[in-house]
């Protein structure tokens, strides 16, 4: 009997078709949107990430994120470092500043002020020596954050720095090594391009000492956004972070903790959730739309073969069985070919510094969601066949 429904199945090919298609439009879109979840919430604690010997990480008693901060006072550093089983316990500076280009154009970057003695925080640099570029004198490493094009100066020198106003459509290049930018009039000397985790949203990377951005930022009282610990050998994370923050009165959060505050902070206050929910939706939809109306017409158009099974014998659990094997069935090849389509599609994406990370649930959430697609369209289509009077088929009522 089961033999006889996948044949019957596969005997409309233009049905089957269809079937197909719609299974894997909703197995292709249920698994790109949670794909894209993943990506931004992995770029969204990019910070965090990009430190990996970080124990603890310390902040304003009101700062859940890395995206909404506030910075601390100065004072807070030596606080922190009093505690018992800190070792070391480094400054981390996030500041939104402006830069202009040597052509006028200005550009907005994410100045992040490391500590100057152990460089905690600074991204790693290909074909240069980290240690000794920062403490070059007005040096920054600038990166582009999972953005394109914005990083771009001037190649010819009468475009730089013209006293004939701005010159912003002339032909420019990346930069690099040795080229100057301005902030808040003063002068910045690039040592470095990076590449580290994109952000989300994307915007430009600025790395620089901590001292550097006193210099750049000497209207601002409080430069100290994040202290980060590392525990002392024999003392978790966990309890170092609780010792902390009952002696300082801080918000002191493990890196794995930190992440999870993130994540949860994006999942109230991003509006991409709402995309991404409205994406699920919309699959779900159009998913069940496609599978039920193709499933249902052809079960109907069926009916026939249904009834001469039926009349020599085949109970209705056995044609029951026989819709769910065929939506089944169909179900199985749809979701493969649509999570190997997502895959192909997420190794493009990837590329363009499009938020993309096929994580372990993503494509387990894609199987459930056609599941439940498919289970609710066999239902729907067996209703006919359960009510199937073989005599009212063959006369023709």
């Amino acid at each position: 009997m089961y033999r006889i429904a996948l044949q019957m199945l596969m005997g409309d090919k233009a049905k089957y078709v269809g079937l197909l298609s719609g299974i894997t439009f909703t197995a292709f879109l249920v698994t790109f949107a949670l794909a894209y979840f993943a990506g931004f919430m992995t770029w969204g604690f990019a910070l965090v990430s990009e430190n990996p010997s970080v124990d603890v990480w310390v902040m304003d008693p009101a700062v859940n994120s890395t995206k909404m901060t506030i910075n601390l006072p100065s004072s807070a550093l030596n606080r922190v470092r009093s505690v018992k089983g800190v070792a070391t316990a480094v400054p981390l500076s996030l500041n939104d500043v402006v830069a202009r280009f040597p052509n006028g154009r200005f550009q907005t970057f994410q100045m992040i002020g490391v500590d100057d003695a152990s460089l905690t925080g600074a991204p790693l640099l290909k074909n240069a020596l980290l240690s000794t570029i920062p403490y070059m004198p007005d040096s920054v490493i600038v990166d582009a954050g999972g953005t394109s094009d914005k990083l771009q100066t001037p190649v010819h020198a009468k475009d730089k720095w013209p006293f004939d106003g701005v010159h912003l459509d002339v032909p420019t290049r990346k930069l690099r090594y040795g080229d100057e930018l301005l902030i808040n009039d003063k002068r910045v000397v690039i040592a470095g391009v990076s590449k580290t985790i994109p952000r989300f949203p994307p915007h430009p990377l600025l790395y620089t000492t901590y001292s550097n951005v006193k210099r750049l930022l000497p209207s601002e009282n409080k430069l100290l956004t994040f202290i980060m610990v590392s525990a002392k050998k024999g003392i978790s994370a966990r309890q170092l972070a609780k010792r902390i923050e009952q002696q300082t009165h801080l918000r002191a959060r493990t890196s794995n903790d930190f992440k999870e505050d993130t994540v949860h902070w994006y999942l109230i206050n991003s509006e991409d959730v709402g995309d991404m929910a409205s994406m699920l939706i919309l699959a779900m939809t159009v998913g069940f739309g496609v599978t039920g109306v193709m499933l249902y017409m052809f079960t109907y158009e069926n009916l026939k073969q249904y009834a001469v099974l039926k009349a020599m014998g085949a109970s209705n659990s056995i044609l029951l069985k026989m819709v769910f094997i065929q939506a089944g069935s169909s179900a199985l090849l749809g979701t493969g070919i649509g999570i190997g389509l997502c895959a192909i599609v997420g190794e493009f994406v990837s590329t363009i510094a499009f938020p993309f990370r096929l994580m372990w649930f993503t494509p387990l959430v894609g199987i459930l969601g056609v599941l439940i697609v498919s289970l609710t369209a066999a239902a729907i289509s067996s209703r006919p066949v359960l009510k199937l009077e073989p005599s009212m088929v063959f006369s023709g009522r």
